[in-house]
This record gives C-alpha cells, sequence and structure tokens, in this order.
C-alpha cells in the first residue's frame, strides 16, 4: 500500500465532516468554534475524537517543549484547523512537525477561510526511524 493513501477511508470521511461544517458555519468564527463543531459532526459519524493532544517535543533526548494537536482521529489522523484567510507554509510546517513529534503517520490541515482549504501530510513511521538513527 502507498503511504499517501494511509487511512484515506478515515481522512474521507474527516473531510466531509470539514465541508457538513463548512456549509453550515462558513467563514469567520474563531478556530474554537469549528473545533467545537468537527467534535460534534466526528461524534456523529461514530469515529472517537480526542481533542487539544498534548505532543511533548524532545532535543537530544530532553523535553524542550509542547505542541497541542487540535483534534485526533480514532487516535490514527491529527487534525489540525485554521481559520485563516488562506494556509501558508507555516501552517504545512506545524503539522508535519505534528507528525514528526508523534507516532502518527497522516494529518489533514483543514482551513475555515473564505475558501473551504484542505491539505493531506504523510510522514511514515520509517521515514521517522531514518533520521533519529
Amino acid at each position: 500500500m502507498d503511504d499517501n493513501y494511509k487511512y484515506s477511508s478515515l481522512t474521507e470521511k474527516i473531510i466531509k465532516a470539514f465541508y457538513s461544517v463548512y456549509n453550515k458555519m462558513g467563514y469567520g468564527f474563531l478556530e474554537k468554534v469549528y473545533e467545537n463543531s468537527m467534535v460534534i459532526e466526528l461524534k456523529k459519524m461514530e469515529l472517537d475524537v480526542s481533542t487539544q493532544l498534548s505532543i511533548p517535543v524532545f532535543y537530544d533526548g530532553i523535553e524542550v517543549g509542547h505542541y497541542f494537536a487540535d483534534l485526533v482521529v480514532n487516535e490514527q489522523v491529527i487534525v489540525e484547523l485554521k481559520a485563516s484567510e488562506s494556509l501558508c507554509e507555516e501552517h504545512e510546517a506545524q503539522l508535519l512537525n505534528y507528525l514528526r513529534a508523534t507516532e502518527k503517520e497522516v494529518g489533514l490541515l483543514l482551513n475555515f477561510g473564505v475558501e473551504p482549504e484542505i491539505k493531506r501530510k504523510v510522514f511514515s513511521n520509517d521515514r521517522k526511524n531514518q533520521i533519529k538513527s
């Protein structure tokens, strides 16, 4: 299986929930409003959702900080939500860092901007192990 399609059926459901929330709520709310709405929509789909998952970051084996992932769905996909005019490279780098710092391999970046935007990122654990070696 190609890593780019890992958890594709799950990411399709998450994207469906995203469009449902976007179509009902539109643009202009704070990220927290969209986060709460996404949790409701994902739970309606009978998916397991964790919010604000703490992700420790290490340097030379020493914890140097924490990230907080907006959503983790079915303990498999990290979902980072944005409510900005458009996505930028920094948003994508943030999601990749979440993937790099965890055992999660698939992430979605969802922007509730003027136009809805979606980015899917994959960072395989095999690749992470090569970096750590």
